[in-house]
């Protein structure tokens, strides 16, 4: 069985990396067992660089800038590249979840996973793309 192609919302990534408890860090986990397959755009990539290299995050994940670089690198690795192809803005309320939404669309992904379910409806169910937590990912995919 092929393994599921989602986008992991810049929030899931954060907090996989805050905590090697809880459900984002597992479907880190997978990623690296290449049970999970993410979904990413240029766009996208270079906002979970960014945000995890601002100080805040960098103190709470005790990551330095080379352990960025290592994880994103291996992140990179594991992911399947999107190329957008159309733009449908503005259909969210924050212009970062946008570009979410558009490598959800544009890689015709099963699902967004993200703590923040209420930020990309319902304009991710006028693409058919699901929306849900970490923890009712996992539970979805029994693992």
């Amino acid at each position: 069985m092929e393994p599921p192609r989602v986008v992991l919302d810049t929030s899931v990534i954060v907090a996989g990396l805050r905590s090697r408890l809880g459900a984002s860090n597992r479907l880190l986990e997978l990623v690296a067992e290449e049970r999970l397959v993410p979904l990413v755009t240029t766009a996208l990539f270079l906002e979970y660089e960014e945000v995890l290299k601002r100080p805040e995050q960098r103190l709470a994940t005790g990551m330095h800038e080379k352990d960025i670089a290592g994880f994103m690198a291996a992140f990179a690795s594991a992911a399947e590249p999107v190329e957008v192809h159309f733009l449908w803005r503005p259909q969210l309320a924050d212009p970062d979840d946008e570009i979410v939404l558009e490598a959800a669309v544009n890689g015709r992904s099963k699902a967004i996973v993200t703590h923040n379910v209420r930020h990309f409806e319902p304009a991710a169910g006028q693409f058919g793309v699901e929306v849900v937590t970490p923890g009712t990912f996992l539970k979805r995919i029994n693992t």
